[in-house]
């Protein structure tokens, strides 16, 4: 029954580290050699003997440590002449109390395996030898220091060898003996890299819009200096976001004096006009006629008129459509480009005698 239990816990001891979580520590294999003492149970009628041992681990968690130790003790012979000797192998769980500011921590160690004794006793009718393995059971405290490449153990452990078969004792079916030792590690391979700490990117909150970031009416006026901020598409926009007119020059077409018949020398500025409408077919415009300061108000106006009129005419006649054509109208003397021409002799001034046309 007693081996049935102990093969129980060796499972679960293996059982633990397996389930051990994999996280940012050392987890290099490392190897150690031990010595120690042993204080061997007084029912085998043995004298206290050495312990030396050779063994493997490795952490499977920051506070985790599984160790396979293989380990001999021989003591010296007593006054009955017994000669007795074991070895074997160990497999140890240790669970580490560990702290991130030190060097140094305690722990807990149990755990499990099997021992070979020899055994002889050649007095009282003997001699009597014996070699069996026997399964063995410890559980004990120490403490262990970190050096980075080093690492150092001293522990006390109570293991309880299971020999039911003692020649010295054959009324005992198991021994408790007490080990003091000091086990020195070295670990394998490179260190594990310090892991790095996430570093979070500041991302600046995107900028409120201020007036100057936006065109409420898409003029290409920013509010801040949109004095008309409703400005219609197609219109002709101003610096300061307000539609301003926009003139075709048609200063080569002149008109003599008190006359609305188109001049031989207006109608190449006319045909330059038409390829202009044409190359811009979603262009409309206002045939306006305009007359000099001479003669009557009522007169002039009715000669304007005419002299739009013959505009018109002339670029409805050269593919221009009607549905481009705003007029035509006439403004008299009401727009003169020479104010001053009044006071001219005559008050004649060929340069408003002139048609245009107003892109609308």
């Amino acid at each position: 029954m007693k081996k049935n239990l102990l093969g129980c816990a060796l499972l679960g001891v293996l059982g633990v580290a397996h389930a051990a979580v994999a996280q940012e520590f050392d987890d290099r294999w490392y190897v150690s050699g031990t010595i120690g003492f042993s204080h061997n149970d007084g029912d085998r009628n043995v004298g206290n003997s050495p312990v030396y041992g050779l063994g493997v681990g490795k952490f499977f968690s920051p506070n985790f440590s599984l160790d396979l130790d293989l380990n001999t003790t021989n003591p010296e012979k007593n006054g009955n002449n017994l000669h007795w000797n074991n070895y074997g192998a160990m497999l140890t769980g240790r669970h580490h109390f560990r702290a991130e500011d030190r060097t140094w921590w305690p722990y807990v160690a149990f755990g499990a395996g099997v021992l070979r004794t020899n055994e002889s006793y050649p007095a009282h009718g003997g001699p009597f030898k014996r070699k069996d393995n026997n399964l063995a059971a410890q559980l004990g405290v120490g403490l262990q220091a970190d050096y980075a490449r080093h690492a150092l153990r001293a522990e006390v452990l109570g293991r309880y060898n299971f020999d039911d078969q003692s020649v010295a004792a054959p009324r005992e079916d198991s021994f408790l003996d007490v080990l003091t030792q000091v086990s020195f590690l070295y670990k394998l391979g490179a260190a594990p890299a310090a892991p790095v700490e996430p570093v979070e990117e500041y991302v600046a909150p995107p900028a409120q819009p201020t007036c100057a970031d936006l065109d409420d009416d898409g003029d290409g006026v920013n509010n801040c200096e949109d004095r008309c901020p409703n400005s219609q598409p197609g219109q002709t926009i101003g610096p300061d976001g307000c539609p301003v007119a926009v003139t075709i020059d048609l200063r080569g077409v002149n008109f003599d004096f008190d006359k609305a018949t188109l001049r031989p020398d207006a109608v190449e500025t006319l045909n330059e006009a038409v390829a202009v409408l044409k190359q811009y077919p979603e262009m409309r415009v206002e045939v306006a006629g305009h007359t000099d300061l001479c003669g009557a108000e009522t007169y002039n106006q009715s000669l304007s008129e005419r002299r739009a009129k013959a505009v018109y005419d002339y670029l409805a006649t050269n593919g221009i459509g009607a549905s481009r054509l705003v007029g035509p109208n006439g403004y008299g003397e009401s727009r003169p480009l020479e104010p001053t021409a009044q006071n001219l002799p005559g008050c004649k001034s060929e340069l408003n005698r002139r048609t245009e046309l107003n892109v609308q």
